[in-house]
């Protein structure tokens, strides 16, 4: 991330892009995993505060970083994530601990906002985003309107009008809107569906788990 923020490219008001000769790529996606492995080995561990204050740091140094590069998508990642972790380790001081540090982080969070307006213009638009269709409610009024478009067996492959109209940040940022003009809302109901039985899976999974590192870092 550190690398990130000295030769990051930014792209939709955030800083998080590597682009190294025609491949680009987001270092924060790497630090994802790194994170809930780092976790999950902490809280499975914990002996010492020291140990437990070195993950703080490290969740520290991690939400600085994403902040300074204005990528407060992964940074709500980072957030449910630590929370999760933390209750799952139980009732004790390091559970206390670490949603502490979410509070701070989350108020932190709140402090950045201040500098992008993109953000602020997000918020303000959700729930109403019909009362400016044009202007803040673009994105969400096109997502709405192509999810009806494809109907329930959807346009077909690269027929969709949001892939035509060359709309911003469509295959990262509007993915189920995507998959529901091409594919149909069918396909789109059982892509959230696949996600929700993973989790189902991983919660019948937890009660064998070989150790508390597994079933944290499979949550």
């Amino acid at each position: 991330l550190a690398f990130n923020l000295v030769f990051g490219v930014e792209q939709y008001g955030a800083r998080n892009w590597i682009f190294i000769g025609g491949i680009s790529f987001q270092p924060s996606e790497l630090v994802k995993l790194c994170f809930i492995f780092v976790g999950a080995s902490t809280m499975d561990r914990i002996v010492t505060k020291r140990n437990l204050f070195s993950f703080i740091a490290y969740s520290g140094v991690i939400c600085i970083c994403l902040a300074a590069m204005n990528d407060f998508g992964a940074a709500l990642i980072f957030f449910m994530t630590l929370l999760v972790i933390s209750l799952l380790r139980g009732g004790t001081f390091s559970t206390f601990a670490l949603v502490a540090t979410v509070v701070c982080c989350a108020v932190a969070m709140v402090l950045f906002i201040d500098i992008p307006p993109h953000i602020l213009r997000r918020f303000s638009i959700w729930g109403h985003a019909w009362d400016d269709p044009s202007n803040l409610g673009y994105q969400q009024v096109r997502a709405m309107m192509s999810v009806a478009s494809g109907g329930l067996f959807g346009l077909g492959a690269g027929n969709g009008w949001m892939r035509i109209s060359g709309m911003e940040a469509v295959d990262c940022d509007l993915v189920f809107a995507f998959i529901c003009e091409e594919w149909g809302l069918l396909v789109g109901i059982f892509a959230v569906l696949a996600i929700i039985m993973l989790g189902a899976f991983v919660v019948r999974s937890c009660a064998v788990g070989r150790s508390s590192f597994y079933t944290i870092a499979a949550c």
